[in-house]
């Protein structure tokens, strides 16, 4: 091509300038390079490079050539050189909030065993608060309430409920019909009946016996006196529903003849007994004619047990119907 000189025209010094030009050319590339990938800020910008002097026909390459490789001390640098500020500061945020976030799970924790915590304490405090209140109830109750001391039963030598019949020449008074045996009339003369107990909820209030149509109230004590209110339960005798013989007594042909149809009673009649705040059935097992004597009726049982004691025959009083009864299972 014409104007164009070959490397062969050139002298050592038009080579010399030329291969230098294009050493430059290169190491500013490798600049602008380095500054397009952020490891190298340029102030200003870089100067094309120019020719030497003298030379009218500069050689230019036909093709550019390739970028030289990194040499091993342009990788080391690169290995080396400082990370972006921008990254470590996002790197540091992470880290913090990774650790916030740790911190803060393990408070949570702590709240809720905290809290767990004081709802088991409060849970026992107030066990032992009932607990406290329902002695101080208790103790209350035992002093306003004595718990009266029965009287042996071997004090008694009659069943309880005796009268002379209401058609005799004398009419109806304390005492048993054709007389008092003569060897029993000393303890008769000494038995004292032991006190009322004072009213309390768990003693009997009401009996109710369907077969028998009765449907009356209970008192304390099966004295003379007692007898004139309604059915009386025996001092000393068990509570309702609780295990030992709850005893109850009442006339058949004079104040208001509460027992008067105990003969009609059979096994499996139900005998209700209600107190201030409950109510129990008693099954009947067992129908007896007795002599007044026969104070085994009166003895203590270890199952929840109910005796019914009336006069007997009607009008005449010379025995006792003895109903006998045990608590219904639930």
């Amino acid at each position: 091509m014409a104007g164009r000189r070959s490397v062969d025209d050139l002298s050592l010094d038009e080579l010399e300038q030329i291969l230098a030009v294009r050493r430059r050319e290169l190491r500013i590339r490798r600049l602008r390079h380095m500054a397009d990938e952020g490891r190298l800020v340029m102030d200003g910008s870089v100067a094309a490079t120019a020719l030497p002097v003298g030379l009218e026909t500069p050689i230019r390459p036909t093709d550019t050539p390739p970028p030289s490789p990194a040499s091993p001390t342009d990788s080391s640098r690169k290995l080396e050189s400082p990370a972006d500020p921008d990254k470590q500061a996002a790197a540091r945020t992470v880290n913090l909030r990774w650790v916030a976030n740790r911190l803060l799970l393990i408070v949570e924790i702590l709240a809720v065993m905290g809290l767990l915590y004081i709802t088991w304490d409060t849970w026992q405090t107030r066990q032992l608060l009932n607990r406290e209140i329902q002695q101080a109830h208790k103790a209350m109750a035992l002093e306003n309430n004595p718990t009266p001391v029965p009287t042996p039963l071997i004090g008694v030598v009659l069943l309880p409920g005796g009268h002379t019949s209401p058609i005799s020449e004398t009419g109806a008074k304390p005492g048993e019909a054709g007389g008092i045996p003569e060897h029993l009339l000393p303890l008769v003369a000494a038995y004292a009946p032991p006190p009322i107990p004072t009213p309390a909820p768990e003693q009997a209030r009401w009996i109710v016996i369907p077969a028998a149509d009765v449907d009356h109230p209970i008192v304390q004590g099966d004295d003379w006196e007692q007898l004139k209110k309604g059915v009386g339960q025996h001092v000393g005798s068990a509570n309702p529903g609780t295990a030992g013989n709850l005893i109850l007594t009442a006339h058949n042909d004079i104040y208001g003849d509460i027992f008067r149809h105990l003969d009609r009673m059979e096994t499996g009649d139900e005998i209700v007994v209600r107190t201030a705040s409950a109510e129990y059935t008693y099954l009947v097992k067992a129908r007896r004619i007795v002599e007044p004597t026969e104070i085994s009726v009166l003895a203590p049982t270890r199952q929840a047990t109910i005796t019914l004691i009336s006069c007997y025959p009607y009008l005449l009083d010379t025995q006792r119907i003895v109903i006998i009864g045990t608590l219904k299972e639930h």
